[in-house]
């Protein structure tokens, strides 16, 4: 008797390719040692209530040092760009960064979001339209950024929170309701 091995069909290639890819992209991202020292062992959850589009999302994003990619693909679209609809990548350490300034209020209120991910397009005309209050090189248009504010909390602890923990940008814009906070360098304004 000789044995023949299998064909590998099409389709079963992609769908074993496919599992490939995500568990690959779970481990590259779960490994990154520059952004891991703000995640955190087990699973991490967030809930999110976007003030523009009135949609609201409670989900588990993370497990251990891993973001999970269904979780990350569902936050892109809740945190699109809330003008064009065009959805970006949001940067997965954001959510531990927000969860840990939570967490320093003891809070677990929902998270009220302003903006997101801006595209280029729309971050160029609020450039032109609102003054100076919207940067030439947002994080926002890089998935970086959340304007944000937590019901119940004044914006000037939030913003002390968040600057106490130096894990990224702070912006404070009290006569807009919202605290800005990013994972880029360190800095305040």
């Amino acid at each position: 008797m000789t044995f023949t091995p299998p064909q590998l069909h099409r389709r079963q290639f992609l769908r074993s390719s496919s599992s490939l890819l995500v568990a690959g992209a779970m481990f590259s991202i779960g490994t990154n040692s520059a952004r891991a020292s703000i995640g955190g062992g087990g699973f991490r959850q967030i809930s999110l209530d976007h003030l523009h589009t009135n949609e609201k999302i409670t989900l588990a994003y993370a497990n251990g040092d891993a973001y999970i990619p269904a979780a990350m693909q569902r936050l892109n679209r809740f945190l699109r760009d809330h003008y064009s609809g065009v959805v970006g990548h949001m940067d997965p350490t954001l959510f531990d960064l927000i969860n840990k300034v939570r967490a320093s209020l003891k809070t677990d209120v929902a998270i009220e979001v302003i903006s997101g991910y801006r595209d280029p397009h729309t971050n160029e005309r609020l450039r032109k339209t609102r003054g100076g209050g919207v940067a030439k090189r947002s994080l926002h248009m890089v998935g970086q950024a959340m304007d944000l504010r937590l019901k119940g909390v004044p914006l000037d602890e939030l913003r002390d929170a968040a600057k106490e923990l130096a894990l990224g940008g702070v912006g404070y814009y009290p006569k807009d309701g919202f605290v800005h906070m990013d994972t880029g360098r360190v800095r305040s304004w």
